[in-house]
């Protein structure tokens, strides 16, 4: 199928083209856009998380952890906001962020790119606190840092791209069946799931309403795909092209129905590791192949030697982590220490989303008073509040006060948590905190009187939702704050 195009290049022999050059280069063009799109997403919101007068204040953070660990505080904490943790530094270190990214995507400074998105990134999920504690933030970071070793141009670096991308799929699935989750057992997680998740996409409504049976078959691939398909990634070619469009299917039925931010984007760029050279020629330019061939570099003895350590850094850690799940006991001294460096670093780390399915969909809804009679509801920008509020993609920004409130609905919030302090800060008219919402009901001064509500939310049925223009239905449940 290949051969009429191939024939019309004869300035470039396929059989010369080393191995992972063309996907070396489209790889680091796409985690430089990744990396661009996280960076954008937290320069618009980062001052009302973690600002001055955020909610979670990244200034009152750092004196708690000086306080508790004075001489290893860099270690345990590592941000550049120990240098400056003023707004001002909180939204340099995004534009840096996003510097950075657009250099990595021109191909110009790429490993020295890289390595500052590797380090604003990794400041920015350290100082967020309960707004970056999730399992993609550390994925990025774990993909990013085997990026800054890509140009060396060792096989192994692949292999551990390779190794990545399989884990992560097979943790996702292991979880699922260790939980001990009904749902997935008995195959009707997505019954629930197209309702249930943080935000839904118009797609993911519609998908919500189809046959049992088609759900039920729908699970039983997602656990082929978590649990069977990733031991295809380390076989011969063919059973490695399987895996790589098993992962691609589950990834783009994700974006359809769902807001996971860039998330799923990501685990598709990492499937190009999957793929050979000779799999990208119909998309990628003639001068670029003939230009990365010839200016491609076999790696040296140093580069495979620096590749193989850290090869034997990441099974080590692999290797703890299932040796510790098994035993329930604690390794010696030194594995400690490097399981803490990895950890607060994120360069290997453990995965294992949606372990447990929500079966039903419950929203707190706050509202503000004057007078302690009327209310008044706040409105969120992406989370459902009005029963007439659109579903939309957000991909791949993550509205991550959105997020927050959808595991908060989960359980009662916590004395002293983020919730209480969010509250604070509405009451207290925080410009910054009040800019990610989307309807403040009180422009002039802030409200006397707040409270929050929990609701149990359901769609409608697509006839209803006809003749009403409602997506939702909901039913007060009770006092959710204070």
């Amino acid at each position: 199928m290949l051969q009429p195009f191939l024939n019309k290049l004869p300035k470039l022999n396929i059989s010369s083209i080393k191995p992972c050059i063309i996907i070396r280069w489209w790889f680091l063009r796409g985690i430089g856009l990744v990396y661009l799109s996280a960076f954008w997403s937290m320069a618009t919101q980062i001052e009302g998380l973690i600002g001055k007068n955020g909610i979670l204040p990244v200034q009152e953070q750092l004196v708690r952890i000086a306080q508790a660990f004075p001489q290893e505080k860099y270690r345990y904490f590592p941000t550049l906001f120990w240098f400056d943790a003023s707004n001002t530094a909180l939204k340099g270190v995004c534009l840096a962020g996003i510097a950075a990214a657009c250099l990595v995507m021109l191909n110009i400074f790429t490993r020295t790119a890289l390595i500052i998105c590797f380090v604003c990134y990794l400041s920015i999920t350290t100082a967020g606190q309960d707004f970056t504690s999730f399992q993609w933030d550390a994925y990025l970071l774990e993909s990013g840092f085997l990026a800054i070793f890509l140009s060396w141009n060792s096989k192994i670096i692949v292999f551990l791209y390779r190794l990545l991308i399989a884990r992560f799929m097979f943790m996702s699935g292991v979880v699922k069946i260790a939980s001990g989750d009904p749902t997935w057992v008995n195959l009707t997680a997505l019954n629930y799931h197209y309702l249930t998740q943080p935000l839904p996409s118009p797609i993911g409504y519609y998908a919500y309403f189809l046959p049992e049976w088609w759900h039920k078959l729908c699970v039983s691939g997602v656990l082929f795909i978590e649990l069977l398909a990733p031991f295809f990634v380390f076989m011969p070619r063919p059973l490695r092209l399987f895996a790589a469009c098993c992962f691609i299917l589950l990834q783009a039925s994700i974006i359809l129905t769902g807001n996971y931010t860039f998330f799923n984007v990501l685990t598709l760029l990492l499937c190009l590791f999957l793929f050979d050279d000779r799999d990208l020629l119909k998309i990628t330019p003639e001068w670029l192949r003939v230009r990365l061939n010839q200016h491609y570099q076999p790696p040296i003895f140093a580069a495979n030697l620096c590749a193989i350590s850290w090869a034997g850094f990441v099974i080590t850690i692999l290797t703890t982590h299932i040796w510790m799940a098994q035993t329930q006991r604690l390794p010696p001294r030194p594995l400690i220490t490097l399981l803490q460096a990895a950890s607060a670093f994120a360069i290997v780390n453990n995965y294992g989303p949606f372990a447990v399915m929500t079966t039903e969909r419950d929203e707190i809804i706050i509202e503000g008073s004057q007078d302690g009679e009327h209310w008044l509801e706040y409105g969120f920008k992406y989370k459902p509040d009005s029963i007439d509020k659109p579903l939309s993609w957000n991909i791949p920004h993550q509205p991550r006060l959105d997020w927050q409130m959808w595991f908060a609905a989960l359980g009662e919030p916590p004395r002293g948590g983020w919730f209480d302090k969010f509250m604070r800060r509405l009451q207290e008219g925080s410009p910054e905190v009040l800019a990610l919402l989307a309807h403040n009901p009180f422009i002039d001064h802030p409200p006397a009187f707040l409270r929050a509500y929990l609701y149990r939310y359901t769609f409608t049925e697509p006839n209803q939702r006809t003749l009403s223009g409602h997506i939702w239905k909901r039913e007060k449940l009770r006092l959710f704050w204070p």
